[in-house]
């Protein structure tokens, strides 16, 4: 399902860039296709969370929220330009990350997941800087969560969360970045994007008592990398 979303995504993408760029000019030789490759640091803000305890509501929101630990990844993009301007990104990744508990659930180990999050970005490069090439993005995300594992260790309240699921979801992404070009192919690369990603989740605490509620992660992803231009 996520293969073909990202793949008439791009072609969307690209139908949209070529009609507002319009023909590519003459001295538009180099290869259109770019890639780049990140180490990238992925930095949740879960503020906004909820939980639904069924049946304890002083274990609930706003008594308790979620926390989601920090990551460090390597990324990959594949970029394509339609003039020397305008260019579709599809950023390619995964990432791990441990799920906790807080205000009165501060303690519980929720569980962890791994996260697939492919980005298409539709990318605006500004060129009259030399060297220095600065970019702006707007895009679209899906992220897939699996490796799902509860956290199944009591807190000191002997609470355990025995099941965990977190669902697939869209969200928005927005993106500012440079690449700094030693020569016409290799150059160095800086990024920050922002992903609107609120997944909903459903868990069990003992087996019993049934969790709901929406995971704000939204989180910053910062990338340092090298870029190379065919």
């Amino acid at each position: 399902m996520s293969k073909s979303i990202i793949l008439a995504g791009l072609a969307a993408a690209g139908l949209v860039a070529t009609v507002l760029a319009g023909p590519a000019r003459a001295e538009d030789t180099q290869s259109p296709w770019q890639l780049r490759l990140r180490a990238l640091g992925v930095v949740p803000d879960t503020s906004g969370s909820t939980v639904n305890v069924q049946g304890v509501p002083a274990l609930s929101s706003p008594n308790s929220g979620l926390s989601i630990d920090n990551s460090i990844v390597p990324e990959l993009d594949v970029s394509y330009f339609f003039t020397r301007n305008i260019a579709a990104e599809l950023v390619l990744g995964v990432t791990p990350h441990n799920i906790t508990g807080t205000g009165q659930l501060a303690g519980l180990n929720v569980g962890k997941a791994w996260l697939l999050p492919p980005t298409l970005l539709a990318q605006y490069h500004f060129t009259d800087f030399g060297r220095f090439q600065p970019y702006v993005g707007l895009g679209v995300n899906y992220t897939v969560f699996f490796s799902q594992t509860p956290g199944y260790t009591p807190n000191n309240n002997g609470l355990a969360v025995t099941n965990l699921t977190v669902n697939n979801s869209f969200g928005a992404a927005a993106q500012i970045g440079f690449d700094y070009m030693i020569d016409s192919h290799w150059g160095f690369n800086m990024d920050v994007k922002k992903l609107l990603l609120r997944p909903t989740y459903n868990a069990t605490v003992n087996n019993t008592i049934p969790v709901s509620g929406t995971a704000n992660i939204d989180p910053w992803l910062i990338g340092v990398g090298i870029t190379y231009r065919f």
